[in-house]
């Protein structure tokens, strides 16, 4: 009898063994797979599907309950298009202190996925994956930016998140993960020594910071926008950034220069083909310009106090006063951080201010200087031929689809 009961003791414990080994199997081969260089893995195509919201249980839906108006916090859209200083606009926020929370460009990996997709940007579905993505990362939810962000993030942790360095938030010690080695994280932390991103963390930080301020140039339409000023748990308010599109174009030609070499002929022998590609682009952005800053100044119902259209040039030219002007309309507090930060880098040297950086010598920032600085750029050298100057100055045919709210003092909201 002892002997039957002590095979049966045998056989019950070789199985808790079996088991256990199972187990310790299990978790080096899951381990093994998640060391695997994501890097190697081709983006996924983007999918109608994403723009599903499923979040998973590391999204708590309770983490993001919360009445904008009870708890005092505010969101800001600082809307724009490329080239028109927004980096540097953005640092005005950027700057403002510990209750801040800013992120920079989030929108870009949607608009590279979508782009690997469909072979170019769907303007007609963007805008809507624009909108929700936004809705998603002013409540501190990175579930659905996720779903864009290539490689894949692993556990919510991703060393891909676009200029992270340029959030002074997602480079704090609460988001900072151990460096992991043979890691390599592009737009690393420049204040600290960091690992990749864990997008959990990142949440959990934003939470806790009183305000939220996005930078976006790839929304194209304030109306799109619409529900965001709807939702309850929003007290959203939008600045729309706008520069000369002459300044616009001259910037992209220092900036890209490889795309203006016809430029150069252009400049000694005659005037500017209007059908050029960069022309075009520009007066698709007037448009865009037109259109948005139209609607924000009539000041509907549903954006009365809440849209703000800011010149470029006036920042350049009165750095501080125009900074004091948007901190008052959004109704946040102007810190000395902030100040200390517009007065060191609105008089920086010509040589310490690259294609991308945020430092801006006010005195630089007309067109002639700017025209100057882009053809020379370009390799020219010799007086100019004058049918091209006046093309360049005018534009009139480009110009003209922005004038309505360009260069006058009803480029200003009424303020309430």
């Amino acid at each position: 009898m002892r002997n039957k009961y002590a095979v049966i003791i045998i056989c019950i414990v070789a199985l808790v063994i079996i088991e256990k080994e199972n187990k310790i199997i299990s978790r080096v081969s899951d381990r093994l797979t998640l060391r695997r260089s994501p890097q190697t893995e081709p983006p996924v195509p983007y999918n109608a599907s994403l723009v599903i919201i499923d979040d998973n249980g590391s999204y708590p839906e309770d983490m993001y309950v919360e009445n904008a108006v009870q708890a005092g916090r505010k969101h800001i859209l600082l809307m724009a298009t490329t080239r028109t200083g927004s980096s540097f606009v953005g640092e005005f926020f950027n700057q403002q202190g510990s209750n801040m929370f800013y992120l920079f460009e989030p929108l870009w990996h949607v608009e590279r996925m979508l782009s690997i997709g469909s072979s170019g940007t769907n303007a007609s579905t963007s805008v809507w994956v624009y909108r929700d993505v936004l809705q998603h990362l002013f409540l501190c939810n990175f579930s659905m930016l996720e779903r864009f962000i290539s490689p894949s993030p692993r556990d919510h942790i991703t060393p891909a998140l676009f200029r992270r360095e340029s959030s002074k938030a997602l480079c704090e010690e609460q988001v900072c993960s151990p460096v992991v080695k043979d890691v390599f994280e592009r737009y690393h932390c420049k204040t600290r020594r960091c690992g990749p991103l864990n997008l959990t963390l990142a949440s959990g930080v934003c939470l806790g910071k009183q305000h939220r301020v996005i930078k976006a140039v790839r929304v194209r339409q304030l109306d799109t926008l619409r529900s965001l000023v709807e939702d309850p748990r929003l007290d959203i308010k939008f600045i729309q950034l706008v520069r000369d599109p002459r300044a616009i174009l001259a910037s992209r030609m220092v900036a890209f220069a490889s795309k203006y070499q016809n430029w150069k002929s252009w400049a000694v022998n005659g005037d500017i083909p209007i059908e050029d590609e960069e022309v075009k682009r520009l007066e698709g952005n007037c448009n865009n310009i037109r259109i948005s800053a139209e609607l924000g100044l009539s000041q509907p119902e549903w954006l009365k106090n809440r849209y703000m259209l800011v010149r470029y040039e006036d920042i350049a030219r009165y750095p501080m006063q125009k900074a004091a002007e948007m901190y008052n309309f959004t109704g946040l507090p102007m810190t000395t951080q902030a100040r200390d930060w517009i007065l060191k880098n609105t008089h920086s040297a010509a040589e310490t201010s690259g294609v991308y950086s945020t430092q801006k010598n006010s005195s630089e920032q007309d067109v002639p200087h700017l025209l100057s600085s882009a053809l020379s750029t370009l390799g020219l050298r010799r007086p100019l031929n004058r049918p091209f100057i006046l093309s360049f100055q005018s534009f009139q045919s480009v110009k003209h689809t922005a004038l309505p709210v360009y260069g006058s003092e009803a480029c200003w909201p009424a303020r309430g």
